[in-house]
């Protein structure tokens, strides 16, 4: 036979589930929320730069120039860098006219008294034509999210930040109600034990009373 403790537990255990999991999901959107508006706001601000957030930029692949280290739709993500961090084998992203490549650097070389870095993708037979130069890099690869490339596009839309801050607003709404819901239960409890107890004094002072 179940016991009514045995009820009591599990509905705190998934109270407590959903509260963790309301909770990440209101981090998720929150971080996606920021995450968009400084990326709108840069790019308002700065139309002609890629805009990054907390010095890390993120952009879809749409080439296969890289594959299988990195493939088509992939979500990479690059980070500010300088030149002492930069050695043969580094993945970077870097401007070539209105475009942004990402390949390996395959040899660093002394042009003109500059260093300039010879890049190849590791799907392409050979190496780029044009050296890149140091102004010329956005950042250094760190890392990618396969396939993310179609999602970002969605979560990039205003339409997408609007439905996300009204989902936020639900969800803060709903986590409000179940606080007051359980601070009424707490509420009442409290008061049915209080009137618990004074009855059993009661009963105690009469039984007292009647010996």
């Amino acid at each position: 036979m179940y016991k009514l403790s045995d009820f009591d537990k599990s509905s705190k255990n998934l109270y407590r589930i959903g509260k963790i999991l309301s909770t990440v999901i209101c981090i998720i959107i929150l971080f996606l929320i920021v995450f968009n508006i400084t990326l709108m706001i840069e790019s308002y601000i700065n139309p002609n730069e890629l805009p990054s957030f907390l010095g890390v930029k993120s952009f879809v692949i749409v080439s296969e120039s890289m594959e299988p280290t990195i493939m088509t739709n992939d979500l990479i993500f690059i980070t500010n860098t300088s030149k002492e961090n930069l050695e043969v084998g580094d993945i970077i992203s870097f401007k070539t006219g209105d475009y942004i490549n990402t390949h390996r650097i395959v040899r660093i070389e002394e042009k003109n008294g500059e260093e300039v870095y010879i890049t190849k993708g590791d799907n392409n037979n050979s190496e780029d034509r044009t050296p890149v130069k140091l102004q010329d890099i956005e950042g250094k690869y760190l890392f990618r999210l396969p396939g993310f490339g179609k999602i970002t596009e969605i979560l990039k839309s205003k339409v997408t930040l609007v439905i996300l801050l009204v989902f936020l607003v639900i969800i803060s709404c709903y986590e409000v109600r179940i606080s007051k819901r359980k601070l009424k239960r707490k509420e009442e409890r409290f008061e049915f034990n209080k009137k618990l107890v004074e009855n059993v004094k009661k009963d105690k002072i009469k039984k007292n009373k009647e010996m």
